[in-house]
């Protein structure tokens, strides 16, 4: 028996994804950064804070993004003077990121920004639940191999 519309939980998720990226959107366009300008910069705050200087490719595992992609965000970013991209010297094909002075400035104020639009949109479910839930479905499950 088909499901109505409002309990397809595909279509549910999808009004919630919509509604969630929209929230993101309003709360990163004062800090001039796209929702996925803001992923690789956050990612590659992070990994340099870690004492990682990753390549492009180690990048988009991180952030789950798509490596041509990746690489035409990082240009931005690079563009905009928030990161660096600097040949490997162990490997001349690739470029290391590394996040500039300008971009680790904006980066801690960006993910503050993200949580606290986070934090409004999951208000009504308690946080592990959410997180529970999230991790599940963001598994990569058998048989699918694009997850």
């Amino acid at each position: 028996m088909p499901l109505r519309p409002e309990d397809s939980p595909g279509l549910l998720l999808w009004h919630a994804t919509l509604r969630w990226q929209r929230d993101i959107a309003t709360a990163l366009a004062p800090l001039e950064l796209t929702h996925v300008q803001f992923v690789l910069l956050a990612c590659t705050w992070w990994l340099n804070s870690q004492g990682e200087h990753p390549n492009q490719m180690a990048l988009a595992r991180q952030a789950g993004t798509d490596v041509k992609m990746t690489s035409q965000v990082l240009r931005a970013l690079e563009h905009k003077g928030l990161i660096e991209r600097e040949t490997d010297p162990a490997d001349t094909r690739a470029k290391r990121l590394r996040v500039t002075d300008t971009g680790a400035e904006l980066a801690p104020r960006a993910i503050a920004a993200v949580e606290l639009a986070d934090a409004r949109f999951f208000e009504p479910v308690p946080v592990d639940d959410a997180v529970d839930l999230l991790r599940r479905l963001a598994r990569q499950h058998p048989g699918n191999a694009d997850a």
